[in-house]
């Protein structure tokens, strides 16, 4: 079983922490995490993986191991989080690769995809969602601060940063809660307690409108380039419903959509299978 490495690189002087394992001239394969958690979501995936693909799974500025630059010094929006994701894969070498992708990692993916479409050569997206259709009642309290960001309601969203909601968040949808380790959810509770953490994440709430604005043209590039599609789902998802993963065949025909009986971290259950659907697909 190949090593996992855990190293850092510079971006613009930030410090990206990420995860390695795989041969260095295997094919290429970058997982992005999504909201509260880190590369260590990846941790049960990549050691099925990385016989075969060259994988790193960085931690996104503010989240993990990587730098957390406070709000004055780093506007905390998907389109700087892109800039530096795109940044790291210049640093480590990336140049053509394929995408996994989840929650908050979908939209930073997506966005890496329109400004260098020639680099993805495949794209597994688990709970990433690009359709308004894939949008639960989950989002309406989100909404009202897209709508009007007062500080009322940004105060309404602090429950999201609470340990209790992320707990909450591994274990809802799984029909046997036993079956999720703490490990990750006491270790986003973690990172999420740091001084700062929760105005970040209540900017990034705020800037996902911006995501949703560009739905259209994600979808333009999906059917412009039609590039090969994994949506893998935990279809009990309480923020992002079948009915996304399902969209993706309107501009993917060919897309391979399979959901699973799970929740929203589907890795936590279902890491060999979701592994066994990539090796499937991605020799093809």
């Amino acid at each position: 079983m190949a090593t996992t490495k855990y190293r850092t690189a510079d971006v613009n002087g930030l410090k990206v922490f990420y995860r390695e394992s795989g041969p260095s001239d295997a094919p290429k394969l970058l997982l992005l995490h999504g909201f509260p958690s880190a590369g260590h979501m990846f941790r049960d995936l990549i050691p099925h993986l990385a016989d075969r693909f060259h994988v790193v799974a960085p931690d996104l500025p503010g989240f993990g191991q990587s730098d957390m630059p406070d709000r004055d010094s780093f506007g905390y929006t998907f389109e700087a989080l892109t800039d530096v994701v795109e940044g790291f894969t210049d640093a480590v070498g990336f140049d053509r690769y394929a995408l996994y992708v989840f929650d908050y990692g979908a939209p930073t993916g997506f966005r890496l995809a329109l400004r260098r479409p020639e680099r993805i050569t495949a794209i597994v997206t688990q709970n990433g969602n690009a359709y308004e259709e894939g949008l639960s009642d989950g989002w309406n309290p989100i909404r009202a601060y897209w709508k009007e960001p007062t500080q009322a309601h940004r105060d309404a969203l602090r429950t999201m940063v609470q340990p209790e909601t992320t707990v909450w968040q591994y274990t809802h949808g799984v029909a046997d809660p036993s079956s999720v380790s703490p490990d990750g959810y006491t270790l986003d509770n973690h990172y999420l307690a740091r001084p700062g953490a929760h105005e970040i994440q209540l900017d990034l709430f705020l800037d996902y409108a911006s995501n949703v604005d560009l739905y259209p043209a994600f979808q333009e590039y999906f059917r412009s380039h039609r590039p090969p599609l994994l949506a893998v789902w935990g279809r009990n998802d309480p923020f992002f419903l079948p009915a996304g993963a399902e969209a993706f065949r309107r501009d993917i025909p060919g897309a391979d959509v399979r959901l699973l009986d799970t929740g929203h971290f589907a890795l936590e259950t279902h890491a060999g299978e979701i592994a066994d659907a990539m090796r499937g697909f991605l020799s093809n």
